[in-house]
């Protein structure tokens, strides 16, 4: 008996499945006398037609059942057409249910998603087995000695594979397909398994989304596989590096596919001769941000209550965009006509940000904005536009060029998506007494300079005063993460407009009785200016009525606040063709 989460109990389920022992397919009382004449008897003399017993049917009627898509006993739409031939295939010779004789009969086997934990040897029982589909199951190791030797299609995507070394021990020798893709591949020590020696009629191979590192170590193992014409790679860390297209379509003319674009003649040309300089492939990966326009702010003037004259407190607020970025070295920035240093707020560009989860929709009453929490450990730090006033359209022209070392932790950076938030800084500046800035070390000149224009700052008072201004405070207005994943296959951009809704601000604090008996106080105009009002409305009167409903009835309508991002992955020639990137540039260019 097959042991559980082994391929061969597996294939003992998907028989159940199929529902070969029963009518129409199996032994029964169907069709037992053909199946024992069959046994036991001769061949028939030629022109003679064997009698079908009573209460027997014969293999036609029987394949109409198995084939009409009306008939109860035909199989769903959804199944594989391997599974429809081999019912088709007991009906006409039912004796082959008998031991593991249905085994022989299968050339492609498909298990997915059935929860699969080991190959084992019962595999060895399928001698004409061809094609082996195990992906989307649990096998974190492969023993070549289980395959059959007749293998030319071994798929293994999705599963939790991080050695090759078992299955390269003894490996199909007419292998001409290998799907690692989706796996746990790592390090520098898997590409010695990935050459001639162990793959000689290999043709396609994918390795894509695993964590290889090792572009040169990997080429030079890959340069031995001569019929090698389809190649996956895209997913990797090693895929994020500019020159890493170029270099292997340089280093393999053989290779027709690489991620599935054709490399086509004019590509060999652009990238010719690069191969022969592996000093200009560096483990590290370039990507730019850029940060346009903002719209949708609503305008905090609406939603405050200020002071008249100097009274209470002048509420100043700026505004800017913060992203998060994995850890690494950022080189200069560039193409800001404004620049993009992050001076104005030191804290933002330097903050750590932390998997556990942070709320960011509670108002902050610090320096350092927060960002949510990640779906996936990784490292990172939180960047920002220089913070700017309100206004209903506000451009950042934000860009910044970001370097990356580790390539393993930027993967898993592109694969979280980073968060996108708008930011409120506010400044409150509070009145200052005149009198008590006038003292200092020099008493005597100002008591007289004091004394004599005392009259003045009298009448000047009421018009200006001194105001402080308080640390400011940061607080979190709205927050989206933007999906980056496309950058880990062959997109070089994600250019999206981050929608956040229609933002409603809080509504302001409702002033005491003696503050708004104070501040009704001061709303009181002159007689002119109530001259002036009058004239206003006078003026107003001569308006069509028709007009003067539609605008009271008509409130501007909030609209969402939207921000534009984009992240571009610099990929060879594009990050040649940058400033830090120029002696490569030189470089390429003295070789053609």
């Amino acid at each position: 008996m097959a042991a559980p989460g082994s391929v061969s109990a597996a294939f003992q389920e998907y028989l159940q499945h199929l529902g070969l022992q029963d009518f129409p397919c199996g032994l029964g009382s169907w069709n037992k006398s053909r199946c024992y004449a069959r046994r036991s008897s001769r061949a028939q003399p030629a022109g003679l037609e064997e009698a079908v017993p009573p209460r027997e049917e014969t293999p036609e009627v029987l394949l109409e059942l198995l084939r009409d898509q009306h008939s109860p006993w035909a199989l769903p739409p959804d199944c594989s057409p391997q599974a429809q031939r081999l019912r088709e295939v007991v009906v006409l010779a039912p004796e082959l249910l008998h031991g593991s004789r249905v085994s022989q009969l299968v050339k492609s086997l498909r298990i997915l998603d059935k929860g699969v934990e080991e190959v084992d040897e019962g595999l060895l029982q399928f001698q004409q087995l061809e094609e082996l589909i195990l992906s989307a199951n649990h096998i974190s190791r492969v023993t070549s000695a289980h395959l059959p030797r007749t293998l030319k299609v071994l798929e293994l995507c999705y599963n939790d594979v991080g050695d090759l070394q078992d299955l390269c021990a003894q490996p199909p020798p007419e292998l001409q397909h290998l799907g690692l893709g989706y796996n746990q591949l790592c390090g520098p020590s898997q590409e010695k398994h990935l050459t001639v020696d162990f793959w000689p009629n290999l043709v396609s191979l994918d390795l894509s989304f695993n964590s290889l590192t090792d572009l040169l170590g990997l080429v030079s193992q890959l340069s031995t596989l001569q019929n090698l014409r389809i190649l996956l790679l895209q997913g990797n860390p090693l895929a994020l590096i500019p020159a890493y297209r170029g270099f292997l379509v340089d280093s393999l003319p053989k290779l027709s596919i690489l991620d599935d674009i054709y490399i086509w003649p004019e590509e060999r040309q652009q990238f010719q001769e690069l191969a022969g300089q592996p000093e200009l492939i560096r483990n590290e990966a370039r990507l730019v941000v850029s940060i346009g326009e903002m719209k949708g702010l609503p305008n905090p003037e609406d939603f405050q209550q200020l002071g008249l004259a100097c009274e209470g407190p002048l509420i100043a607020c700026s505004y800017c965009v913060t992203y998060q970025f994995a850890e690494g070295e950022e080189l200069e920035d560039r193409g800001s006509p404004e620049g993009t240093e992050i001076h104005q707020s030191p804290t933002v560009a330097t903050l750590d940000v932390d998997s556990s989860a942070q709320d960011t929709e509670e108002t902050k009453s610090h320096q350092e904005p927060a960002a949510t929490e990640e779906p996936k450990a990784h490292s990172a730090k939180v960047f920002a536009t220089p913070a700017q006033p309100w206004s209903d359209t506000i451009d950042y022209s934000y860009r910044k060029e970001h370097i990356a070392k580790d390539l393993v932790g930027l993967k898993s950076y592109l694969e979280a998506g980073t968060i996108v938030s708008v930011m409120e800084e506010k400044v409150l500046s509070w009145p200052v007494d005149p009198e008590e800035n006038s003292v200092t070390n020099k008493e005597g000149q100002e008591l007289k300079k004091n004394g004599a224009k005392d009259k003045q700052k009298k009448k000047k008072k009421k018009k200006s005063c001194e105001y402080r201004s308080d640390p400011p405070i940061w607080s979190t207005l709205a927050t989206t993460r933007v999906t980056l994943e496309t950058l880990l296959a062959t997109e070089s951009l994600v250019a999206t407009v981050c929608d956040f809704g229609i933002l409603i601000p809080e509504k302001p604090p409702v002033l005491d009785e003696k503050e708004a008996k104070k501040g009704k106080d001061k709303s009181k105009k002159p007689k002119g200016e109530k001259g002036d009002q009058k004239t206003a409305a006078s003026k107003g009167k001569g308006k069509n009525k028709d007009t003067a409903e539609v605008e009271e009835d008509q409130e501007p309508q909030p609209v969402p606040l939207t921000v534009q991002f984009r992240m571009q992955l610099l990929r060879w020639p594009l990050a040649a063709s940058t400033q830090s990137q120029e002696n490569v540039a030189m470089a390429l260019g003295r070789t053609q």
